[in-house]
């Protein structure tokens, strides 16, 4: 009991020489509770009066004149446009098989050729001759194993003889089929149809083996050749068909079908080379001409979409004004791809909603609308 008096003084003669050290502690502490509020009071008084403010404005305010969109459903394309150029289906040079002097050439640059037509003649007579004798031994041959095999019968000559004589007979007839094949060679002919590019043969010039006789461009059928970009590889290895247009044929609409995409990028681009194959039985596109590819990677159906313009973004965020009650109200949206003017509403907007098309940068949320014009169609707020 005495202890506990005795500690009840000491506390009380501590607080009591403290007190003085506390005060302008607390002092200090109880000014910083009510500054703190007093500026919760005033922030709450400040909005209040900024929405009284704004509720005086808008029934003072006329209400605004806007055009709206009845939001319906469509379809949408993610679609990239790429530009690209024309090559041949193939394009093959012509080279002589044998040496001799070109003595007629048959066609001129620039021409139509059919596959097997002649090109150019080359002079034969050194192949005529080395035929003639390849044929002359050949017959020589197999009069011989004709001759003797009816003493190989009687047994006058032995099995070796017999079968040398077959043996020979098969090596001159492998020389004269040679010696036919050297000669055809003379003829020159195309091994696909198509154009005459270049010409290099001329009358009177001594060809060597492989020396270029001419170039062919096969263009009845030809390659669209687009760079696909790394991150639309994915996409682009399952599309078929791909709408091309050729500038150079006054902007002409043309379908390509997918027929190769490579397993690896070019290297100075970084891009994918992907072939279109276009039939050109006409060939009135040519080689070279350039064109813009119109290449759908996805199909949206059933989705939302309003034009690009009425998407207003503000700290961060995008929204629309929709007209609700005849007020507009601030509908935040989230959006997906971008196709020419329109853009894909992918959350915030549903079938049904009225959007506000013109006259969405002159108002706020509450103010009063005045319908002029409701569009069923997008394109109309573009008229």
């Amino acid at each position: 009991m005495k202890g506990n008096m005795k500690s009840q003084k000491w506390l009380k003669e501590g607080i009591s020489k403290k007190m003085p050290t506390l005060l302008p502690a607390l002092f200090l502490l109880f000014l910083f509770g009510l500054i703190i509020g007093l500026s919760g009071t005033i922030k709450g008084a400040k909005a209040r009066m900024a929405a009284e403010k704004m509720e005086v404005i808008a029934k003072e305010r006329p209400a605004a004149n806007v055009v709206l969109l009845d939001v319906a459903p469509t379809t949408m394309y993610d679609q990239i446009n790429l530009p690209g150029v024309i090559e041949p289906w193939q394009e093959l040079s012509v080279l002589s098989n044998v040496h001799g002097n070109v003595i007629e050439v048959e066609v001129r640059e620039g021409e139509k050729i059919a596959k097997g037509e002649v090109i150019a003649r080359i002079d034969p007579a050194d192949f005529t001759i080395a035929r003639d004798s390849a044929r002359a031994t050949y017959e020589l041959a197999a009069a011989n194993l004709k001759r003797l095999a009816s003493l190989y019968k009687k047994g006058s000559i032995s099995l070796a003889k017999l079968e040398e004589l077959q043996a020979q007979v098969k090596t001159s007839r492998a020389a004269l089929d040679n010696a036919e094949l050297m000669l055809s060679r003379c003829v020159i002919t195309a091994p696909i149809p198509g154009v005459i590019r270049r010409l290099d043969a001329k009358e009177g010039l001594l060809l060597n083996i492989s020396d270029p006789v001419a170039e062919i461009l096969q263009i009845d059928k030809v390659k669209a050749v687009v760079g696909i970009p790394e991150s639309d590889v994915a996409l682009v290895r399952e599309i078929k068909d791909v709408t091309l247009t050729i500038q150079a044929l006054n902007n002409k609409e043309v379908v390509g079908q997918s027929h190769f995409l490579a397993s690896s990028p070019e290297k100075s681009a970084r891009l994918y080379r992907l072939e279109l194959a276009i039939e050109n039985d006409d060939n009135m596109i040519l080689p070279g001409m350039f064109f813009r590819a119109q290449i759908i990677k996805r199909t949206f159906e059933e989705t939302v979409a309003v034009p690009l313009y009425t998407v207003i973004k503000r700290e961060n965020r995008q929204f629309v004004y929709v007209e609700k009650d005849g007020v507009a109200q601030r509908q935040p949206v989230e959006i997906g791809i971008i196709e020419d003017w329109r853009v894909q509403v992918t959350k915030g907007l549903s079938h049904g909603n009225r959007v506000v098309v013109e006259g969405h940068r002159d108002i706020d949320e509450g103010r009063k609308l005045k319908i002029v014009r409701i569009l069923s169609d997008p394109v109309e707020a573009l008229l």
